[in-house]
């Protein structure tokens, strides 16, 4: 005889109400309830009926991701950790790429509770976006969206820690002449994109390097390939005594590193390079790439589990903010690395 709704009521010692409420993840349920209920569905090796749960619950079971495109590498890489993460966690996901259009932007914000039960959106929010409900039954989760200021919950590495890390590999290196190719990612809203930030310039004057002349060489446009290639160009030609590109992203440091290699220019040796993102392709490369590794898998993880904690309304009233560490990955000719 199949197992019940009643059964797992029976067993845990709870009324059928409340094992309703916890499969729905409705708000405001004990803890102690909701793991009786867990305990008794993992021990009966019951699944409730999806169909059915929807209509009670007047939710879709489904987790929207919201993207401005697929194609920068990252970006699918973050994508990629959140559906496996999702996918873990036994919920369906749709990715929804935008574009970057702020009609379509929209329309996935105001697509919760319709066709999703919440969403995480990757990067910065259009300024003026409804958030409605992002903060109780309509989640939203912004990952590395930069200064958020809608009231949602935010996921975000550690750009300070990031940028101390590559200040002490510099000093370690020996490297006393850089020049950063895009502005570097602990710069904050109102800070100019021609200078280093305050934090990369306060980094780089505790590893006791000289902060008085670090150019910032602009890209073009989006922080691809070309633009870095580009940037190098522009790198090499106006300040030929760097000894150091600290690039913006990965795909930018593989522009570079194509510049230095067709200009016989010695990486490490004469050039080092130091990208950010941990890209696969910085394994492959000649030499392989030291970077920053944000850290994709943990964003997801800890994104997800803002999502589930609004679902179930067991987060708070204002909004959370979520700093997560970063490692300075080190690469060597045999493929390994290094992390710091």
């Amino acid at each position: 005889m199949a197992t019940t709704v009643r059964d797992v009521a029976a067993l845990a010692g709870v009324s059928v109400k409340t094992v309703s409420r916890v499969v729905n993840g409705e708000p405001h349920t004990r803890p102690e309830m909701v793991q009786r209920v867990m305990a008794a569905i993992a021990e009966l090796d019951w699944t409730p009926n999806p169909s059915a749960r929807s209509l009670r619950s007047r939710r879709t079971g489904l987790i929207g991701v919201g993207v401005a495109e697929l194609r920068r590498p990252y970006l699918a890489t973050l994508v990629q950790a959140l559906v496996t993460e999702a996918d873990r966690r036994g919920l369906p996901v749709a990715v929804e790429p935008h574009h970057g259009d702020p009609d379509r932007m929209r329309s996935l914000l105001d697509a919760r509770g319709r066709l999703f039960d919440g969403l995480v959106h990757i990067g910065p929010l259009e300024p003026g976006v409804a958030t409605d409900g992002a903060l109780t039954d309509r989640p939203v989760v912004v990952v590395q969206g930069g200064d958020v200021s809608a009231e949602v919950d935010q996921v975000r590495e550690d750009a300070d820690e990031a940028v101390a890390l590559i200040a002490r590999h510099l000093a370690v290196m020996g490297r006393r002449r850089p020049v950063l190719l895009g502005a570097d990612r602990a710069r904050t809203v109102g800070e100019g994109a021609d200078v280093p930030s305050a934090s990369m310039r306060a980094a780089l004057a505790r590893a006791g390097l000289d902060v008085g002349d670090v150019p910032v060489v602009r890209l073009d446009g989006v922080a691809d390939r070309r633009a870095g290639a580009d940037a190098a160009v522009r790198a090499l030609d106006d300040h030929p005594g760097t000894d150091v590109l600290v690039c913006a992203s990965d795909e930018v440091a593989l522009g570079a590193l194509a510049v230095l290699s067709a200009r016989g220019v010695d990486v490490p040796g004469r050039v080092a390079v130091i990208g950010y993102d941990n890209l696969d392709d910085g394994q492959f490369t000649t030499p392989t790439l030291t970077t920053i590794d944000p850290g994709a898998g943990r964003l997801a993880r800890v994104a997800l589990e803002l999502v589930a904690d609004r679902l179930a309304g067991r987060a708070g009233a204002r909004p959370a903010v979520v700093t997560l560490p970063v490692d300075l990955v080190r690469r060597d000719s045999t493929l390994g690395q290094d992390r710091t």
